[in-house]
């Protein structure tokens, strides 16, 4: 143990040595090394007391992780160690690629499901389907695992085979699926199709991440919409993209740019963290209206693909502000199958603005601003002059708002309720009739809450049970009459929220009911002809003349 402790301080006198190190040349200065000296032998000796006479016995790795958390923590959030499990998952996030049977899985109602089987590999094609309910993997009991801990189970070398037991509705028995693990290549692009508008061509991609062959796969979705007749339009769906490689948000630029540009560079505190990036092939989509969606899950890579085309007036930004995440990480390998992950430098895009979000206002603040005062930012320009700010991530040039659920809506599926009731749908029927009788879909969901017991609170409810329970007997005695009344008042508006809220709620369920049959790309093609975001990107690329007002605002 004594051996590891000594082997443990070494290596964090490596990390705490590496960051007083300086650009300019690597001069490491007297001063700074002696502070950096003085303190670890305090840290060190203070550890290794801890762990030697302490009155209770320590676990030396995880006091040393903690210890290595908090000094992190006076960093920034992107600066983590990382860990041999975390590190797998970061693999999978960067090579998009695993070895697996091809499961999408959750937890609902307590149980570990499948979300959906991934189109082409082994459980989709021995027939697993979305809802099943797996209870064992290779005789594992699997009922108190988390998702992440499935997976574990579930991955594996190429080639071996791996039993999972499932319950179906419908179906009393339990069925054994013996699946054989693959390469799973994980799709960046997981959705490309033709809007269904009268008479223009407007496509529409979904980018999910930046992993691994990210730009090719736009590239290729891109071929394959204009395989036919060429595009008239084009919408690149970037919302809750988190980002991934710098080098593929790079290249998809590429596609819709000449080369030549300088896109974005880093600047850092070392000089091997400047660099820069310009694009360097003939763009597949160089001058047609181009629409870009994001959201407030937008962030890193996207937001330097929105910004770039944003600063370059090549696209149109439409939706609601960026998350605001310009800071570059690298990963640097450590002993024992740990990484460093080290924020080293940060983006700026085009015009010379960073999309970093600013240190003049907390996350509480961000995330209650509508906008922050012009006052308080950095102005630039873009390639023809329109006005743009640096302060909390890239702001669209059309702002569309999302629709804040109701009570209702979210109780309706925290509870998983849409995705049982189509369970129970679709197991009496091979295929999706033709024509859904969408009443009859309603009226039986709502038999199907009633046989459940479906109950929820709102916000309402809940200050008036505080407000309750703040009241002494005496009070509560003299105003019951009132509190009785302020309780049928809660009620009748629970009521009438069923039917405000019915259209969104049908929608919903009918998608549910979609993805049992047509799975995610169908699910996908139905949701984006009632997508606000989508239908408003359409409308700007079907009138020419408004797609061009806004580069000239």
């Amino acid at each position: 143990m004594y051996q590891h402790m000594r082997n443990s301080s070494r290596y964090l006198l490596l990390f705490i040595l590496l960051l007083g190190i300086t650009g300019a040349g690597f001069v490491l200065r007297s001063d700074t090394y002696f502070h950096i000296k003085k303190n670890f032998t305090i840290f060190s000796e203070v550890f290794e007391s801890v762990s030697n006479i302490y009155i209770d016995e320590v676990d030396p790795d995880q006091l040393m992780r903690r210890g290595i958390d908090a000094m992190l923590e006076e960093l920034d959030p992107y600066t983590v160690l990382i860990d041999e499990a975390e590190s797998r998952q970061m693999d999978i996030v960067t090579t998009g690629q695993y070895a697996g049977v091809g499961l999408e899985v959750g937890s609902r109602g307590g149980n570990l499901v499948v979300i959906a089987p991934i189109e082409g590999y082994s459980a989709e094609r021995r027939g697993m389907r979305a809802g099943d309910v797996i209870k064992k993997v290779d005789d594992v009991d699997v009922s108190s695992m988390n998702p992440e801990d499935l997976q574990s189970l579930l991955r594996g070398d190429p080639g071996s085979d791996v039993t999972i037991t499932i319950r179906r509705y419908g179906i009393d028995e339990l069925l054994d699926f013996e699946l054989t693990r693959e390469t799973i290549e994980v799709r960046n692009v997981t959705y490309s199709g033709l809007l269904d508008v009268d008479d223009k061509r407007i496509g529409f991609i979904l980018l999910r991440r930046f992993a691994q062959n990210a730009a090719e796969e736009v590239r290729e979705a891109i071929l394959e919409l204009e395989r036919d007749e060429p595009l008239d339009g084009l919408v690149l769906d970037l919302r809750n993209n988190p980002g991934g490689l710098l080098d593929e948000a790079v290249k998809i630029i590429d596609k819709f740019v000449p080369a030549g540009e300088k896109v974005v560079w880093t600047e850092g505190r070392l000089s091997r963290a400047n660099q820069t990036y310009e694009t360097s092939e003939e763009p597949v989509y160089a001058d047609k209206p181009l629409v870009v969606l994001q959201n407030n899950g937008s962030a890193s890579a996207s937001e330097i693909v929105s910004g770039a085309l944003q600063d370059l007036d090549r696209a149109v930004v439409l939706g609601e502000r960026s998350f605001g995440k310009g800071l570059v990480q690298v990963v640097q390998p450590l002993s024992y199958n740990t990484s460093l992950k080290i924020t080293t430098s940060k983006y700026f895009i085009p015009s010379g603005r960073s999309i970093q979000s600013t240190p003049f206002v907390s996350e509480e603040e961000i995330a209650g601003m509508e906008k922050v005062p012009d006052s308080l930012r950095a102005k630039f320009e873009t390639r023809s002059g329109r006005t743009v700010y640096e302060s909390i991530g890239i702001e669209p040039d059309v702002t569309v708002s999302k629709r804040e659920q109701s009570m209702l809506e979210i109780a309706l599926l925290q509870n998983s309720h849409y995705f049982f009731f189509a369970n129970e749908y679709a197991s009496d029927l091979d295929s999706l009739p033709e024509n859904v009788d969408q009443d009859a879909l309603y009226d039986r969901f709502r038999n199907y809450l009633e046989e459940q017991d479906f109950q929820y609170t709102t916000r309402a409810e809940r200050h008036l049970k505080r407000f309750r329970e703040s009241l002494d007997e005496s009070l509560l005695t003299e105003y019951s009459n009132q509190l009785s009344e302020m309780e049928n008042l809660i009620q009748q508006k629970k009521e009438q929220q069923k039917d405000e809220y019915e259209e969104h709620i049908r929608q919903e369920l009918y998608l549910e009911v979609i993805s049992r049959f047509n799975g995610n790309s169908g699910r996908m093609a139905t949701a984006l002809q009632t997508d606000p975001m989508a239908i408003e990107a359409a409308s700007i690329l079907q009138d020419s003349d408004r797609y061009a007002t806004i580069f000239n605002h």
